[in-house]
């Protein structure tokens, strides 16, 4: 029996497969500076401070790259979709082309999903920062910055569930501690409010938004409104927890380390999967690694209840 040609078995499903892809709606590229990677493993020695300026005076300083280095080691990703040659041939086409835009919407979202992972262990010890510490600390030192912290809390009375008042008065606190954030010389890390986000669960989307937008909140001047944007991920499960980022700086709160982007193979009919079993396969493979940058542009905060 002839195989029927359904336009699954030509390059035109690549390019569905690509159209999806890139029109989904992704938050990845807000949150991580991306870095084109060459090789296996890229170490950065330059998550440190540079000098700060100063009078020429007998002429130039040089300070070399700060001694704390990072390591990061790139990972292969692959989602693979099996189907049968009697869909093929039985004109399931619109079946399996719903398939395989979920699975260019499923690519496409993998770089969140990974920033979302980064964010939950954020504060266990092993996911560390440049500094050797969980990227969510108590304890961060680094040259001549003092002991700093970026994992906060702040009284609600349903830490669940905390109101718009007692997300903007948060607020304020996280926005304070990451103006205050200091390099290893001392400097400030963040010199300006701008370019802020708050990654929120998506139970606290319409309260942090609302927190952030309104320009009266219980009858009060909101002092806070328009000062970040609000990103919800559905992987955040925590709902007492959220995150403030500065988004605007040469280097943000997490790395993409591009190595290979993401690629769409089709092995069919004349494939030895489509002649032994029948089964044709579809799938996206890429090289990348999503990591902790400066954790000063970063703040946890943590909803508790008060004492």
């Amino acid at each position: 029996m002839a195989v029927i040609n359904t336009g699954l078995l030509t390059k035109g499903l690549r390019s569905e497969f690509f159209s999806r892809f890139n029109a989904m709606t992704t938050y990845y590229r807000d949150m991580a500076t991306r870095i084109a990677s060459t090789s296996d493993c890229e170490n950065y020695k330059w998550l440190g401070s540079l000098p700060r300026m100063r009078e020429w005076g007998t002429g130039r300083i040089a300070k070399g790259l700060g001694t704390e280095s990072y390591s990061v080691e790139n990972l292969k990703y692959e989602a693979t979709l099996e189907v049968d040659r009697d869909e093929i041939s039985d004109d399931k086409t619109g079946q399996v082309r719903i398939r395989i835009a979920e699975l260019a919407e499923r690519a496409a979202t993998h770089k969140d999903y990974l920033i979302a992972q980064l964010l939950i262990n954020g504060e266990t010890a092993g996911f560390n920062s440049y500094d050797g510490v969980s990227f969510f600390n108590d304890s961060h030192v680094s040259g001549s910055s003092g002991a700093q912290d970026n994992k906060l809390t702040n009284s609600a009375a349903v830490p669940d569930d905390p109101t718009t008042d007692e997300f903007k008065l948060a607020m304020k606190t996280a926005i304070g501690a990451l103006m205050g954030f200091k390099d290893d010389q001392g400097e400030p890390m963040a010199v300006s409010a701008t370019g802020l986000v708050c990654v929120v669960p998506t139970t606290m989307y319409l309260t942090a938004l609302e927190a952030v937008s309104a320009p009266v909140v219980s009858g009060t001047t909101n002092i806070v409104a328009g000062a970040a944007r609000i990103i919800g991920l559905p992987w955040l499960t925590d709902p007492s927890k959220w995150y403030l980022l500065k988004t605007d700086g040469v280097v943000r709160p997490f790395l993409f380390q591009d190595r290979e982007p993401i690629e769409f193979t089709a092995l069919t009919e004349d494939s030895d999967e489509g002649f032994r079993r029948e089964k044709y396969l579809y799938g996206v493979r890429a090289r990348y690694r999503m990591a902790y940058a400066y954790w000063q542009h970063a703040v946890l905060m943590t909803f508790a209840s008060p004492t």
